[in-house]
């Protein structure tokens, strides 16, 4: 296979500002989440304001940025184990108003995992929940029977205890629940959190990586909230009157609150994550000045590249640092993805200058990553589609392990395939095991941050992104991994289907 090197000084980016000018039609395209291809194209209008928006001047308090706990896994026999409790809980999502909830370890959210490539980890895993849930590791490469898809689904007070070596280079992913029908409620009532590969690279090396320190984790979440406290999560509860569309910030939430972080250090690396069911959130910086973006969803770019703001779909991440001399306010606009949801600007974090250091330049490469030539690769179209509410790849609707669709596919296959989506509605595309390199996304070539590694991305209504991806390490006969759209509202809906991975 013949691969060419993606140029160092590309330095195009796929998010350009909000209100540059000459902006791509591709690029403004993504932005009208919801809207889809042809309804921009006919006209359609939109705000970006709807019920439960709040403007970021309207944020009246301040509070500390609340960091997840690093979890000490515990060390011995050559393995590190990691043990993890779901269960139920109480927390205040709305100042004031307790609302039902659930976590790992605790009754919000999870604690952060580190895991070191090379490493081998088990996971122990004891559901407290009073239904069946799973634990997907999302974006690891992992055996399927490891994977934590609808497959590995286990039974209330029972545990599950998954073991793998850790193949990964130094990236960003999470866990989160992956059983079936239930992954948009256990996620939005809580149930997720960071996990941070680190590895002995020299970009590694040289970046950031004292956690909570200098290596801040930023885990978004824009929920569906009545005024009683009810998380909403299917679409009954989000077409409901009265209700609030909070915006959270590793579970504080920045409605009326700017939080803050005093950094010790001039250099700070962040890891933002939307764990959002369905919004979708772009970053920027209060004072129209540059993020330093350094990896995405699987990785680390070529090199350092500065970017006007970052967009996340749900279930997408990216790390980016900032040389902090002054007070900065990172800001999150919030656009709805699905059929009502959060919308506007948001203050999150303002970070408080107070290192006295004066760090290196950023390495001039962190990493190579070699495009694929893809002239060999099998092709294959996946198409996103419904009938109403019921959500379906490649025509059929993934509610049962039996009724959805499957693709199968070898050992050390390499495929290129268009994921078309023949709806309006927008998708944020979901691929298990392997990370893809995107290109064409709406039939035009990737630039900039999007020639890096992903495994979470956005198609809009009527558009279309075209992938490359080569299935290394692991077959299995009887478990499979997922594709789908990371809108857990869509995913729970039937779109996801089954992929199998075989030795021959």
């Amino acid at each position: 296979m013949t691969h060419t090197t993606d140029p160092a000084d590309d330095t195009n980016q796929r998010t350009k500002g909000l209100s540059g000018k000459g902006l791509h039609r591709r690029k403004f395209l993504g932005g009208l989440a919801g809207l889809g291809l042809g309804a921009v194209a006919a006209g359609g209008s939109f705000g970006l304001m709807t019920a439960g928006g709040r403007k970021a001047s309207a944020a009246t308090r301040t509070r500390p940025l609340p960091v997840p706990d690093l979890l000490e896994g515990t060390a011995a026999l050559g393995t590190t184990t990691f043990t993890l409790e779901a269960k139920s809980g109480t927390s205040e999502v709305i100042r004031g108003v307790s609302s039902t909830t659930a976590g790992y370890n605790g009754s919000f959210l999870g604690p952060t995992l580190k895991w070191t490539t090379g490493e081998k980890v088990r996971l122990n895993v004891t559901n407290r929940l009073a239904e069946e849930t799973s634990v997907h590791f999302h974006g690891a490469h992992v055996p399927p029977r490891m994977d934590g898809g609808p497959q590995n689904a286990f039974a209330a007070d029972a545990t599950w205890a998954p073991t793998f070596t850790v193949l990964d280079e130094a990236k960003t992913l999470w866990y989160h629940p992956h059983a079936l029908g239930t992954t948009a409620k256990q996620s939005s009532r809580g149930l997720a959190g960071m996990i941070i590969v680190a590895d002995d690279s020299p970009a590694s090396a040289a970046l950031p990586s004292d956690y909570a320190v200098d290596d801040i984790p930023l885990v978004f979440q824009c929920l569906a909230v009545s005024a009683s406290g009810d998380i909403k999560y299917d679409q009954p509860g989000y077409l409901a009157s009265g209700l609030r569309f909070p915006v959270l910030v590793n579970g504080a939430n920045v409605d009326n609150t700017t939080l803050t972080f005093d950094a010790t250090r001039t250099r700070n690396r962040f890891r933002a994550l939307n764990a959002s069911p369905s919004d979708i959130i772009t970053l920027r910086r209060r004072d129209g000045g540059k993020l330093t973006q350094i990896a995405t969803d699987q990785g680390y770019l070529t090199k350092a590249t500065e970017v006007d703001t970052i967009r996340l779909v749900a279930g997408a991440r990216a790390e980016f640092t900032m040389d902090v001399t002054e007070d900065v306010t990172l800001q999150a606009v919030i656009t709805t993805g699905w059929i009502r949801g959060g919308s506007g600007t948001y203050d999150v974090l303002t970070v408080a200058a107070g290192g006295d250091d004066t760090p290196d330049d950023l390495p001039r490469r962190l990493r190579t990553i070699e495009r694929y030539d893809t002239t060999d690769f099998t092709a294959r179209t996946i198409t996103l589609g419904n009938t109403g509410q019921t959500m379906t790849v490649n025509g059929s609707a993934g509610l049962t392990m039996d009724s959805m669709a499957m693709i199968s596919t070898t050992l050390g296959a390499k495929e290129i395939w268009t994921i078309a989506n023949h709806s309006q509605l927008e998708h944020s595309f979901h691929l298990h095991d392997v990370p893809y390199q995107i290109v064409a996304i709406n039939g035009s070539p990737p630039t900039g941050v999007e020639l890096g590694w992903y495994d979470t991305y956005e198609v809009v209504g009527g558009g279309s992104i075209t992938i490359a991806m080569e299935f290394t390490d692991f077959a299995d006969d009887t478990y499979m991994y997922m594709l789908h759209c990371h809108l857990l509202q869509h995913e729970d809906q039937g779109m996801m289907a089954s992929l199998m991975v075989t030795e021959s």
